[in-house]
């Protein structure tokens, strides 16, 4: 049961007694491209992991239906998201081919692709022998985009993609995410304008910070 609308219905957020942000409404649909803009701690991650399912909200839910609008219970859309970040640590004792092969188990890959071909994807065959705790920065975010870009997922959740990634890497990125954009909902956080290149819509969570928040900062 496949994803076709991710509707955000009032949606806040707060730690301890301040609000992180509040009242965040948007509806998404296969085919939408979501960029999600703001300052670097203004609360884009938060947001996306309630989105994904990581964090519960404070305030309002996150709702998401099939093609049939049926909906699909939040505790089971974890099989149908897929997401990347660079906080998030990969087991550094495997091999790339390891990763893979491990990733598998938990989410297929996208419909004719298999670990070798995803290998040749990341452009790091050459070290695919290699132990992920020998990678750079930038090769370890490569793979990370990798499984997630092109794992069998409805919705795809990007938080800076291109941190740590060189102008090639940024282009293999745009390359790839053009080449498996098709029959999901896509959501990118950042702050770097060339993450956008796809996006068709946009939310800034600057507007959605508590009033009262704002005029402490000024």
């Amino acid at each position: 049961m496949s994803c076709h609308k991710l509707v955000l219905d009032n949606v806040g957020k707060k730690f301890q007694y301040k609000w992180i942000f509040k009242d965040v409404d948007c509806q998404l649909q296969t085919g939408d491209v979501l960029s999600v803009r703001g300052n670097n701690g203004a609360g884009k991650s938060t947001l996306l992991k309630i989105i994904s399912g990581h964090l519960s909200p404070n305030q309002g839910q996150v709702l998401y239906s099939n093609k049939n609008n049926e909906k699909i219970d939040r505790d089971t859309i974890y099989s149908q998201i897929s997401f990347a970040a660079p906080y998030i640590n990969l087991l550094s004792r495997l091999n790339l081919e390891e990763i893979l092969d491990f990733y598998q188990r938990f989410k297929p890959l996208r419909s004719g692709l298999d670990t070798a071909q995803l290998i040749k994807l990341t452009g790091l065959k050459a070290a695919s022998h290699k132990q992920l705790r020998f990678y750079s920065s930038g090769m370890l975010q490569r793979v990370k985009l990798a499984m997630a870009i092109c794992a069998e997922s409805s919705v795809l959740i990007l938080d800076e993609p291109t941190t740590n990634l060189d102008d090639a890497g940024v282009k293999w990125y745009q390359e790839t995410l053009k080449a498996h954009n098709d029959d999901r909902i896509i959501i990118i956080a950042s702050n770097v304008e060339h993450d956008f290149e796809m996006c068709n819509k946009s939310l800034s969570i600057l507007d959605y910070k508590k009033k009262e928040n704002k005029l402490k900062a000024l």
